[in-house]
């Protein structure tokens, strides 16, 4: 079953969130993070790029990735905990 498409990178910052969340795909694992989506193209949806994380934690490749609306209170942690590729 295909997963449903996201928001683009382009409405969320129009919200005024700059950051994401992210989780591992592996509901077992729950391994989450946190990141700027600063260098996201705006044309990007959030569900165009799941498929390129790997949890570094349990090695399992995609993610759960959703809009940060609290990224400017606590300040996302820049990409730790999953790789891209």
């Amino acid at each position: 079953m295909p997963r449903p498409q996201k928001i683009t990178f382009r409405e969320m910052r129009a919200s005024g969130i700059r950051g994401i969340l992210i989780y591992c795909a592996d509901y077992r694992c729950s391994h989450s993070t946190r990141a700027l989506a600063d260098h996201w193209d705006e044309a990007l949806r959030l569900s165009d790029i799941e498929g390129r994380f790997v949890c570094q934690r349990c090695g399992k490749r995609g993610a759960d990735i959703r809009p940060d609306f609290d990224w400017d209170r606590t300040g996302p942690a820049g990409g730790m905990g999953f790789r891209k590729v």
